[in-house]
């Protein structure tokens, strides 16, 4: 499957990009979330929470309706554009940050608010906030972090939708150096859940990965505590 999107463009700007999907391991039950225990804590995976069709319509309206803008972050005196671009959006009043940036939610709009009625269905969990990320092609990319800050919690549960190109989830564990490291191919229209337990001990990444060339959307959806 293959599409053509048109992206909001780098500060050099890249043309023709292509989004190449490769195929994913679809469950049987479309319903049913795949566990993956990490010792205290789990992740649950639907790989295809939206089915192919409805997943490139939704990459490709939110590629054109989402504000989409390039933070930078200061890092040893020095200002360094984010290696993605991003879009904050949720219920009024739930700001966030990280690493010295501050954001204010973008209020909802429909597509988005429909990835998050799918979502709150399939985890039946409730969600007041998400992170959309634009990876423009493999040079874009996330380092380790945990989505750990204060706004979200004690022990915060996230939800993960990836749409676009297949890119590879890592993670390793904060303190003990002899668990192995965990990697999950994120299918086009796959649904990761990352329960309790897993920010606190578990550290995540997006590497880059200069083979791929299509574009990626993440949304990652949060509860900000104490939000209007």
């Amino acid at each position: 499957m293959q599409g053509h999107y048109a992206l909001a463009p780098r500060p050099d700007p890249v043309s023709d990009y292509k989004l190449t999907m490769q195929a994913p391991l679809f469950q049987d039950n479309p319903h049913e979330l795949e566990t993956i225990h990490l010792g205290a804590g789990q992740l649950r995976l639907q790989p295809q929470a939206f089915n192919p069709t409805e997943a490139t319509d939704l990459m490709r309206t939110l590629l054109a309706e989402i504000p989409w803008r390039q933070d930078s972050l200061w890092i040893a005196g020095r200002e360094i554009p984010v290696p993605r671009l991003q879009c904050w959006m949720g219920d009024a009043g739930s700001l966030y940050g990280y690493s010295g940036m501050r954001l204010e939610p973008e209020p909802w709009i429909d597509p988005v608010q429909r990835i998050r009625d799918r979502v709150q269905a399939l985890s039946g969990l409730q969600f007041n906030s998400v992170l959309l990320n634009l990876y423009r092609d493999g040079q874009d990319s996330v380092a380790w972090h945990a989505d750990d800050e204060a706004e979200l919690g004690r022990d915060p549960v996230i939800a993960s939708v990836s749409l676009g190109a297949v890119r590879s989830f890592q993670m390793k564990h904060r303190h003990d150096k002899t668990i192995e490291k965990c990697r999950i191919e994120l299918p086009h229209g796959s649904l990761l859940i990352m329960d309790k337990g897993i920010q606190n001990k578990w550290l995540h990444q997006i590497p880059k990965q200069k083979s791929i060339t299509g574009p990626r959307i993440n949304l990652t959806f949060r509860n900000i505590v104490g939000s209007r």
